[in-house]
């Protein structure tokens, strides 16, 4: 999946937002902050500045610390990233609400309050690569009847089930599921291949909906929640019934 799937990504239009009025000179030093940052190409500072886990597109691993950040930094900045930040104009920054603040269409985010980078939606062709690299991996370690799809969405497990959602080649998603004590590698106990992405609202949250006769599957993607929000939530209808719901989190590895 795209980043559209990642922490705090929106749909955003492709209308230009000029919104750099409207926000508060304290905003706008954080704005400048960052932009100096990336001018000096601080790292040790830049890592200062960063809300961890800073979430790279699956199955790249999220980057979990200020240690992690900067043996990985020229990974995720190269030059056309640390040169769009730096030369960057105020006009370019646009605070979307509780959002916070990005960069162009979202090229990067801080928050509102504290400046501090929240996502970055951009992808080096370092990570091109190592997420190519990454996906052919997994391919070769799936069960047989797994091999093919476009891009790895999620890997998760809740107190019953390993699951596994792939992206397929006409856009429809495929949901294999084992249980907990099985692998990957073995096969499915259930692939379903018919599944549809609907977002929830404008913060990131969606569902992704599967149907297997009078049985409907719900793979709930939390973003945006409280602390105690889980990464997903799983629930089977039977004749519009909830007879399943089950938290799961994520497996970034």
């Amino acid at each position: 999946m795209k980043f559209r799937l990642l922490l705090l990504i929106v749909l955003v239009s492709k209308i230009c937002f000029s919104q750099i009025e409207k926000i508060d000179a304290h905003k706008v030093a954080n704005i400048n902050y960052v932009i100096d940052l990336f001018k000096q190409k601080n790292i040790e500072d830049i890592s200062q500045n960063v809300n961890y886990p800073l979430r790279r597109e699956y199955p790249i691993p999220e980057i979990k610390n200020r240690k992690q950040f900067k043996l990985r930094f020229t990974e995720v900045f190269d030059e056309v990233l640390i040169n769009n930040i730096a030369n960057s104009k105020l006009k370019q920054w646009s605070e979307m609400g509780w959002r916070g603040i990005m960069l162009d269409n979202g090229t990067i985010w801080i928050d509102s309050d504290e400046g501090k980078i929240i996502a970055v939606n951009y992808q080096s062709d370092f990570e091109k690569k190592l997420r190519k690299e990454l996906i052919d991996k997994e391919k070769e370690n799936v069960h047989s009847s797994l091999k093919t799809f476009e891009s790895p969405t999620y890997k998760i497990k809740t107190k019953k089930y390993l699951i596994r959602i792939d992206e397929l080649e006409n856009k429809k998603y495929r949901y294999a599921s084992w249980k907990i004590s099985k692998k990957e590698s073995s096969k499915p106990d259930l692939i379903l291949n018919n599944g549809e992405l609907d977002f929830q609202g404008s913060g990131g949250n969606h569902v992704i909906i599967f149907t297997n006769g009078n049985y409907i599957y719900k793979v709930y993607r939390n973003i945006i929640g409280e602390e105690s929000t889980p990464d997903i939530t799983l629930e089977i209808e039977e004749n519009g019934k909830i007879i399943l719901h089950q938290n799961g989190i994520l497996i970034r590895e």
